[in-house]
């Protein structure tokens, strides 16, 4: 799935204009890169969290021409799925009984011979 296609779907969803759902979904990626930039930890329930790690400076090689390179120390972004993402995404039974939505109540019929309460 693309940007736009995603921009597309939340469009669809939620009878907004393109633009609309192109500035809500630009608005949760900047929050996302905001959030990782600053060290925060982002956590949604149910999908995963996002989190930066730190890699640490190493001597790597050009594969063209096999001369030594310094690879700095940095960050990098790391998104860790929840297990109802990964159930979903596997098709587990507990997942898709855990993302159906809940039958509806049903109570039993009142009897005749039961008394009314105030």
């Amino acid at each position: 799935m693309t940007k736009a296609e995603l921009i597309e779907d939340v469009s669809r969803a939620v009878e907004m204009s393109r633009k609309d759902s192109e500035v809500i979904v630009e608005t949760i990626f900047e929050s996302i890169v905001k959030s990782l930039r600053t060290g925060d930890k982002i956590e949604i329930r149910g999908f995963g969290s996002f989190r930066t790690r730190q890699r640490k400076a190493r001597v790597g090689r050009n594969p063209k021409t096999g001369a030594r390179v310094d690879v700095p120390a940095k960050k990098i972004p790391y998104f860790k799925p929840s297990k109802e993402l990964k159930d979903l995404v596997n098709g587990t039974p507990e997942a898709e009984a855990a993302a159906a939505p809940p039958p509806p109540a049903t109570f039993p019929p009142a009897s005749p011979s039961s008394p009314a309460t105030p």
